[in-house]
């Protein structure tokens, strides 16, 4: 079967989970022998990040007139011009990773596309007017044009259906995940660059976005550090950048718990790993994900975590971590990290995110499409 990919949305280092599930689920598909061919079209910016597949014979390349950078120009061209290059290359069947695909449908192609969540259904406040207008008329009509669309979790597929029309084509696949302990850094190195000591201190990957909630852990590291609590008193967040950061750091300064708190620069995956690896706990306060990955890193790393009972979380993490009734309610968090103390650390596998068998079931739906 010859699989047209649409990679020209994708920006190296900047579109996050969506990246990282693209680039897990491709290496999955191509870890099965299955005779396809893949053609990924690439968009003139992003092709250095693809290299990594330009040696497989089973993958060709077509670069594409247009910039995943520049949104407006990708737009324009993704509506003029991107079923003529797809047709151009004879490709009958073409897989949209992210919802982001022509607003008209075209009756020679068969098309899969992804909508992760609908974050901005629930949280308009992030977004313009017009990217507002734009999300809402694009997932439409997705739903309406694609010949099937992947959700990431139950709780996403749900939240569509409940929040939008469709034509029960809406199926979900989980997202491939898999935290790779060897890929990881001396400890020695990372204790001395942030001044902290292996299980003395916990650990967050989180944003500063109003759902990630990181406020809430702030306040808490306030109340333990008053309260001389005998628990770890130092917190290590990485995924804070921007005019967020020292807005966050304002706030800490104010709190006056300079001390406490740690934020790093871009971390790659290795020392992300190392100082999950050798936290005490990892705290992930979201209120809204559609899937939640860095949990279940941190659980196939065997650090212990403490989550929300929030969105889909509790679905990811298979209710096998620990959770706090109120994401908001600093006393549940601080009886939660007290308990925890006394857990062993474990390995959790979930074979439900392998990436070979996420991969066999996208293939399998893009075969009965075909059909």
């Amino acid at each position: 079967m010859r699989i047209g990919i649409d990679v020209t949305w994708l920006k190296p280092k900047k579109s996050g989970g969506v990246e990282f599930y693209f680039k897990n689920l491709m290496d999955g598909m191509l870890a099965h022998n299955d005779n396809n061919e893949y053609v990924l079209f690439l968009a003139k910016d992003n092709e250095e990040d693809l290299k990594k597949y330009f040696n497989d014979d089973r993958i060709s390349f077509v670069v594409c007139n247009t910039y995943a950078f520049n949104v407006k120009q990708h737009l324009i061209w993704q509506n003029l011009w991107q079923y003529k290059v797809l047709n151009k290359n004879n490709i009958d069947f073409c897989f949209f990773p992210v919802y982001e695909m022509p607003l008209y449908k075209c009756k020679k192609i068969k098309c899969v596309t992804m909508i992760h969540d609908i974050q901005a259904f629930h949280y308009p406040e992030y977004f313009s007017k017009l990217e507002n207008i734009w999300f809402k008329m694009g997932w439409k009509k997705v739903l309406k044009n694609a010949d099937r669309v992947v959700t990431i979790t139950n709780y996403t597929k749900e939240d569509i259906e409940n929040n939008f029309k469709h034509k029960n084509n809406l199926e979900a696949i989980y997202v491939p995940v898999k935290a790779d302990e060897n890929e990881i850094e001396d400890f020695n190195s990372i204790k001395e660059k942030y001044n902290i000591e292996e299980n003395k201190y916990y650990y967050t990957v989180c944003s500063m976005h109003k759902h990630k909630n990181l406020i809430t852990l702030i306040k808490v590291m306030k109340e333990i550090k008053d309260r001389n609590l005998n628990i770890p008193d130092k917190f290590v967040i990485s995924g804070v950048g921007g005019p967020n950061k020292e807005n966050l750091l304002k706030e800490i300064k104010e709190l006056g718990i300079e001390d406490n708190i740690i934020i790093t620069p871009f971390v790659s995956d290795a020392e992300k790993n190392t100082l999950m690896k050798n936290s005490n706990i990892f705290l992930f306060p979201s209120i809204f994900e559609g899937f939640g990955i860095p949990p279940v890193e941190a659980m196939e790393i065997g650090t212990r975590v403490i989550t929300t009972k929030c969105t889909s979380l509790p679905e990811v993490t298979q209710g096998m971590c620990n959770y706090v009734d109120d994401p908001y309610k600093i006393e549940d968090w601080i009886n939660e990290i007290i308990k925890v103390q006394g857990q062993e650390k474990k390995k959790y596998n979930f074979e439900e995110y392998d990436k070979v068998k996420i991969a066999r079931r996208y293939l399998d739906l893009f075969y009965e499409i075909m059909k």
